[in-house]
């Protein structure tokens, strides 16, 4: 398993994918798993795709940690793996699917507002869900969705906001919710590392009157497993093509 992450210039995103990792490695220790960024940090996929195949691994599964289908699962990582083919072309690479949209990482979101103070489903309680944002309209459309299937759990409210690229933003979206009568405001970010993004809506938000900010998903148990899963899905479905 080569993961694929964003990459950041804060350390404490590496450390966060390499504590996440060790989890995966401790649910399939069978798995050799290695980490890959797309920017601002080492290794990049091409470097760890290219070491492998010199070492003679045949198959890959290339897997995205990204929460959902944009910019970089669409472009970036296509274009690595086309870079590595012809260099490679004995290599077998299997794309796995981005992590989200999946119902385990509402369950995820749930555990990081517990850690935050957070009772899940408090009907006093409306959330602002908050991603990065995106230049494609359907990836901030994932989010939206996402937000209308979480309220369904017992929340006040669930709301979208982006961090970038698209409105609401996570303090438009608090100060809404506040105005609207919402008796108490939670954030939950959806980001997988910490970095300049949720540092920022963490400041913001709190700035903007919300109650809580839940950590980043990290190495929670759910991301975990949910990375175990994309991961076999990828095989399975290269298996069935090839039986078919």
């Amino acid at each position: 398993m080569v993961a694929v992450a964003h990459g950041s210039r804060d350390p404490r995103a590496a450390a966060t994918v390499a504590a996440l990792l060790d989890a995966v490695r401790a649910r399939r220790p069978d798995v050799p798993v290695h980490a890959s960024f797309l920017d601002h940090a080492p290794p990049a996929p091409d470097r760890v795709l290219d070491g492998l195949a010199r070492d003679g691994a045949d198959e890959a599964v290339v897997l995205p940690l990204l929460l959902t289908a944009a910019y970089h699962s669409k472009t970036d990582i296509p274009g690595v793996l086309n870079r590595v083919r012809a260099l490679h072309p004995r290599l077998r690479l299997r794309t796995a699917e981005t992590l989200g949209p999946d119902p385990l990482l509402i369950d995820a979101l749930e555990r990081r507002l517990s850690d935050a103070g957070v009772e899940a489903g408090d009907p006093d309680t409306a959330v602002v869900l908050v991603s990065a944002g995106s230049s494609d309209p359907a990836a901030n459309a994932v989010i939206a969705r996402l937000a209308r299937e979480w309220r369904a759990r017992g929340w006040r409210g669930v709301v979208p906001a982006y961090a970038s690229a698209a409105r609401p933003r996570p303090a438009e979206a608090v100060a809404a919710l506040l105005d609207a009568g919402a008796p108490r405001v939670a954030v939950a970010s959806y980001f997988l590392a910490p970095g300049y993004f949720a540092d920022k809506v963490r400041a913001e938000t709190l700035a903007a009157g919300a109650a809580a900010v839940s950590p980043v998903l990290g190495a929670a148990p759910e991301v975990a497993d949910l990375v175990v899963r994309r991961y076999t899905e990828a095989l399975e479905t290269a298996r069935a093509a090839a039986a078919g």
